[in-house]
This record gives C-alpha cells, sequence and structure tokens, in this order.
C-alpha cells in the first residue's frame, strides 16, 4: 500500500552527495514529493528531508542502500515515530487596497506575516504542517495568486518526554 514517508537522512557535506541519495530514491521508482537540504549545528554534516509515497518493503530497500553509501551517516523513516514537521510557503496575492484589510485578516487566522506590500499585490508567509499550509493556500486563492513559492517539508523528531 502506498503511504507517505518522511526520510531524514543526515550525510556529509560534501559534493554529489544530494545526487547520490536522490538518484537512490528515483533508481527505485519513488518520486519524490519534497527534498530540503540544509546544514545542521556542525556544518560538515548536512541534514535532508524527503517526503516520498510507496509502499514499506520498498522504502525499507531503498533505506537499507542508502545506509550503504559512503557519505551517509543516518537514515530515519520519520513516519513510524512521532515528529514535529513545517514547511515555508510565501504567496503573493493580486488584491486592491480596497480589499488588503480583508486579506490580512484572514492571513492572522493563519498566523501569516505580510512580508511585501506592492501597489497591487501582497505577499504573506505562513509556515506550518502540511494541511495548514494547503488550507490558507485554498483561501488565498479567492483572492487571486499570482505566484507560491514553497519551501518542501522539514522534519525532526520529537524530544523524548
Amino acid at each position: 500500500m502506498q503511504k507517505k514517508h518522511t526520510i531524514s537522512v543526515l550525510v556529509e557535506n560534501h559534493f554529489g552527495v544530494l545526487s547520490r541519495v536522490s538518484g537512490m530514491f528515483s533508481a527505485r521508482g519513488f518520486n519524490i514529493s519534497s527534498l530540503c537540504v540544509g546544514e545542521t549545528e556542525d556544518t560538515s554534516i548536512s541534514r535532508m528531508t524527503v517526503v516520498v509515497r510507496g509502499d514499506d518493503a520498498a522504502l525499507s530497500q531503498v533505506i537499507q542502500q542508502l545506509n550503504k553509501l559512503v557519505d551517509v551517516i543516518d537514515v530515519k523513516d520519520l513516519t513510524a515515530e512521532s515528529f514535529v514537521e513545517r514547511e515555508l510557503v510565501m504567496v503573493q496575492v493580486g488584491v486592491e487596497s480596497a480589499r488588503r484589510h480583508e486579506v490580512i485578516q484572514l492571513a492572522s487566522i493563519f498566523r501569516a506575516k505580510v512580508v511585501d506590500v506592492g501597489a497591487q499585490s501582497l505577499v504573506l508567509e505562513v509556515t506550518g504542517a502540511e494541511g495548514k499550509v494547503n488550507a490558507f493556500i485554498d483561501m488565498m486563492r479567492g483572492f487571486g495568486i499570482e505566484k507560491l513559492v514553497r519551501s518542501g517539508e522539514i522534519a525532526i523528531p520529537r524530544s523524548p518526554k
């Protein structure tokens, strides 16, 4: 059965590692829904958050193969754990000054921030889990989305209680 998997991959921060890791997923027929990479608290190590849909058995094989790559330090499928996920989205909404207050008021419900104001548009930023982000985007469609940029999901395991 196909389900969403959020994979955390710690890698050495070297040239070509991103290509090898993402290639491992595509070689096994996984379409990557989201891929975010950034340095960790140690600048020689990066964390990749990869979101894919697939069955457990095939994904288990990919994880085993990833663990064999030289530059890979650790691989975890966070799906079975408790974890915190966030995504950043910026949306440029075409809106005249008469309706700005309406857009800003609706955006405040989602705790979105106005990050830029133009003569005929606003740029709004919102962070949150996928459901919140999608709901925000759906609400903004009614005002006319001119541009939309999504960061992709980042995730971290929850702290032990």
